[in-house]
């Protein structure tokens, strides 16, 4: 194994720890958030709304941590527009929302403050779908991030190889 090699991957073993950690964080914000609507009354939508920016904020803060890991892409392949390493990335994240959808769930169906309003109780499969068409357009920018910032990583280390 290279030395750019070992470094990959000790980034992503790396990003794969923050990733466990930031799996943590979005439950809590989700309970904080779904405790300041309930106070507020504000049920209506609360479980769009609070799904789609605790996810939004978490694909923000992993853009961040990415950033700040040292991955060396000088000789990292690009096929079709990709890095190499842009699926060993995203692979990181497979479970991350459907483990997320399925705690907010259950958080909602055990909400005896939420028994009021069925829609918000046991959102409905048309409901999470919509949620989920609305994740998944995040997702898609997060991906197109990820693999923009790896794709100007390898431009940037190639330029620094030359000079």
């Amino acid at each position: 194994m290279t030395n750019s090699q070992q470094l990959n991957t000790h980034s992503l073993a790396k990003f794969s720890l923050t990733i466990t950690a930031i799996k943590v964080t979005m439950k809590q914000q989700y309970i904080q958030r779904l405790s300041s609507d309930l106070s507020r009354q504000q049920w209506l939508g609360c479980f769009q709304r609070n799904v789609v920016s605790v996810i939004e904020h978490s694909y923000e803060q992993a853009m961040l941590e990415l950033i700040c890991l040292n991955f060396d892409t000088s000789h990292s392949q690009v096929s079709r527009g990709v890095s190499e390493l842009t699926p060993e990335v995203l692979q990181i994240f497979d479970g991350f929302v459907d483990e997320f959808l399925l705690f907010v769930i259950d958080k909602h169906r055990t909400s005896c403050a939420l028994s009021n309003f069925p829609d918000e109780h046991k959102p409905d499969r048309a409901y999470v779908n919509t949620v989920r068409r609305e994740i998944a357009g995040l997702w898609q920018e997060f991906a197109l991030n990820v693999n923009a910032y790896l794709l100007e990583s390898r431009v940037d280390n190639r330029v620094k190889i030359l000079l």
